[in-house]
């Protein structure tokens, strides 16, 4: 892969460097917040080599794999440091729930590496510990043990770093602020009973706290932006920092790092109270779900939860268990296909991301077999299950924020005995096999009408070139239930990558809308054909349209029929995905071809056969 070629691709189809708000990567994608959602170009993002997909909601999530961090630097390089420091906000309106996941993930996602480094070194000692080959009591396990503790004791400064570059303000005065929190002096003075101005402060241990840290640093976001504003500029550079430490460590203290404090152990009493009432049950619930959750991206959400309960408790009971069932289920699914395909680039995908999900890594295998493959992602969710539950029945814990595999199979070795490992290795062993079995009989290549039983010769039967270049999705994909339900009829969705509908056969214009969103077709066969451009484009009253043929006119295979602009239908906020269907389906029966793939107008989409 070209990494700067790819780079500059996507930011390209992002709509420029100067659209980026924020940037920073997870372990498989480039995470974007931008100020105007609707430049993307999410079908020639999907396009681009080392792009595995695209997800756009919250953020907009470009899945790169192993290789994202040299993709990231690349990116890096090519819009500078001014999407890290600007303080233009987006230029659009989100949902609460929206502003607060975009918060949340940007918070927490940088802290992962950090976290999991220090804890799969913490669990490793515990496994030499166990098989006895070291010496718990040594100074080199200690040493090495305080090692692998650091990230989670200075876990306050961290958050402190990504909360500031979150809000914009000075990074190294937050470290400095919530570092006086956790100074030992001061830690002496709280458990001797501290006062401040005769206020009592409470006795509390910040460091491993996170929500303290975040509802500080948010605080001292707004001191320091008030006294930016009203501060001579002569003297701002000490007055600024002097007045924000004076003022946001004492309000930390006496205010801030309780509240704080609380809303953390609540946080993880909660998840606590849900999983001794619920059980397995929750555990197997979460692990059957996540694939969805990790395509969307939903799962990011977990992150504080996990991170909370590392942090309060040492270990993490329910989302790491069921990852693991999770993550293992999708390498077992995966070779299972790579056995069963006779597709060669199916094959190859499957055992590369097999081995990926094997260690870990899911998004390969995700975004490559299993979302695509609903038979897969059945097997999947079903394995998920199994493992889940026995991962909830067995009670496993974690001691590592990492992503459970094979490599990292030590974050559930347990200091206080080895049984948790040993049942560790059991969900892993149950999930793999579970999944290989049922994605190996469940799993079936895409049945295709064989071309050489039937020409386009053949009255009886058609087939259908993609009136449009660009990625083909199922209809079921489509976001509107009135075609994914199938209401309307069998066909196929293709998201464009040209604005321009050309005829997939000869045959008859039998309707074309006033606003030009819209085109009907009779073929000679009978089968009347509907190709909608957009989801409620009708809306733009033919704005960005622009037809070429009349009802009544007849027309051969790849004569333009309608040409539409794809950024003028996003920047109305409208969905631009082409929609074609037979609407006199009970007549015919409708196959589809090359689903998931990208077509051009030579690419076969669609046979009509008449019953």
């Amino acid at each position: 892969m070209n990494y700067q070629k790819t780079a500059q691709q996507i930011i390209d189809n992002i709509g420029g460097k100067d659209n980026i708000s924020h940037i920073e990567h997870c372990s498989t994608r480039l995470r974007f917040t931008l100020k105007d959602d609707g430049k993307v170009n999410k079908a020639a993002l999907e396009t681009i080599e080392g792009v595995i997909g695209v997800r756009h909601n919250v953020q907009c999530q470009v899945i790169i794999g192993n290789e994202v961090v040299e993709v990231y630097e690349e990116v890096l390089k090519l819009v500078g440091d001014t999407v890290m420091t600007s303080t233009e906000e987006p230029k659009k309106n989100r949902k609460i729930g929206a502003i607060l996941l975009d918060f949340v993930i940007s918070i927490f996602q940088p802290l992962v590496p950090a976290l999991a480094g220090g804890g799969i070194l913490k669990s490793l000692l515990m496994l030499a510990s166990l098989t006895g080959l070291m010496n718990d009591q040594s100074q080199t396990y200690q040493i090495l043990n305080l090692i692998g503790g650091a990230s989670l004791y200075f876990l306050p400064i961290l958050v402190a770093m990504t909360t500031a570059k979150k809000m914009k303000v000075n990074q190294l005065v937050a470290v400095s602020i919530a570092g006086a929190m956790i100074l030992p002096d001061l830690t002496v003075m709280l458990a001797d009973g501290a006062k401040f101005l005769s206020f009592n402060i409470e006795n509390i241990a910040y460091a491993s706290q996170v929500f303290p840290a975040i509802l500080t640093i948010l605080f001292y976001a707004y001191v320091e932006r008030f006294f930016t504003k009203y501060s001579f500029k002569s003297i701002r550079i000490f007055f600024v920092p002097m007045m924000s430490m004076l003022i946001t460590v004492p309000i930390g203290l006496l205010i801030l790092g309780p509240l704080g404090y609380n809303v953390g152990s609540v946080f993880s009493g909660a998840i606590i109270s849900l999983y001794s009432t619920v059980g397995w049950v929750a555990t197997a619930l979460l692990a059957a779900i996540l694939p969805l959750m990790v395509v969307t991206g939903m799962h990011k959400a977990m992150i504080p939860y996990a991170v909370s309960s590392m942090s309060e408790l040492g270990a993490e009971l329910l989302y790491l268990p069921a990852s693991l069932a999770h993550n293992i289920a999708e390498s077992g699914a995966c070779f299972a296909v790579s056995l069963k395909t006779k597709d060669k680039d199916l094959r190859s995908t499957a055992i590369s991301a097999g081995i990926s999900a094997l260690f870990g890594i899911t998004e390969p295998a995700l975004y490559g077999v299993t979302i695509i493959h609903k038979r897969v992602l059945m097997a999947v969710m079903s394995a998920s299950l199994v493992g889940g539950a026995l991962a909830g029945i067995l009670a496993i814990k974690a001691f590592a924020l990492v992503g459970p595999g094979l490599a990292s199979i030590t974050m559930f070795a347990d200091p206080s005995g080895g049984a948790n490992l040993k049942w560790a290795f059991v969900v892993f062993g149950v999930s793999f096999v579970v999944a290989f079995l049922a994605a190996f009989f469940l799993y079936k290549d895409a049945e295709t009408v064989e071309k050489s039983t039937a020409t386009k010769s053949n009255n009886s039967i058609e087939f259908l070139t993609s009136p449009v270049k660009g990625q083909v999705v199922p209809l079921s994909e489509v976001q509107d239930e009135v075609f994914s339900s199938g209401m309307v009829g069998k066909g196929v969705a293709i998201i464009p990558e040209e604005g321009m509908l050309y005829a997939p056969e000869n045959g008859e214009v039998t309707t074309v809308f006033e606003t030009k969103h819209a085109i009907g077709m009779k073929l000679s066969n009978g089968a009347e054909l509907l190709f909608h451009i957009g989801l409620d484009t009708v809306q733009m009253k033919g704005n960005g349209f622009e037809a070429f043929v009349e009802a009544g006119d007849q027309v051969k295979q790849g004569d333009p029929l309608i040409k539409f602009n794809i950024v003028a239908i996003q920047e109305s906020g409208f969905d631009p995905i082409v929609i074609c269907v037979v609407t006199n389906g009970d007549r015919f029966d409708v196959q589809t071809f090359n689903e998931t793939q990208r077509v051009t107008n030579d690419s076969d989409v669609l046979s009509i056969n008449t019953i």
